[in-house]
C-alpha cells in the first residue's frame, strides 16, 4: 500500500502550474552498506495529476493499492539535501499499482510448463 501524504504545485517547461501527489510507502527495515546494522525507512515519489491543487489535498491520507519500486534508469547526479553531498545514481523510484508478489521457485528434475 501507498499512502498519499502530500500535495505540491510544480511548473512545466511552459511556466504553467500543476499539482503532484507526494506518495509515501510502506515502511521497510534495510541493512546499512556502511555499518550493516538495521534502519527503518520509507520511500516517497511525486506523481503529477490531471486535477487541480484543491482537489489533490482532498486526496491526503488516502491509501492506494500497489508499492513503490527501484527501477534503473540513466546515470544522474543528485545533490543530498542534507550533507550537500554530490551522489551518482542509475536508479529511480516509480509507483507500480499491480506489483507481482509471485517468486518463481525452480525445483530440479520437475516437468517444465
Amino acid at each position: 500500500m501507498v499512502t498519499v501524504t502530500a500535495v505540491e504545485s510544480r511548473q512545466n517547461s511552459k511556466g504553467e502550474a500543476f499539482a503532484v501527489l507526494i506518495l509515501t510507502g510502506d515502511l521497510q527495515i534495510v541493512n546499512s552498506k556502511t555499518t550493516g546494522n538495521p534502519y527503518a525507512t520509507v520511500h516517497k515519489i511525486s506523481i503529477p495529476c490531471t486535477f487541480d491543487e484543491n482537489v489533490a489535498k482532498m486526496m491526503i491520507g488516502k491509501q492506494l493499492s500497489g508499492e513503490i519500486q527501484k527501477a534503473e534508469c540513466e546515470q544522474y547526479d543528485y545533490v543530498s539535501k542534507t550533507t550537500g553531498e554530490v551522489l551518482t545514481l542509475n536508479h529511480r523510484f516509480t509507483y507500480n499499482p499491480n506489483p507481482s508478489n509471485l517468486v518463481e521457485t525452480v525445483i530440479e528434475g520437475a516437468p517444465a510448463f
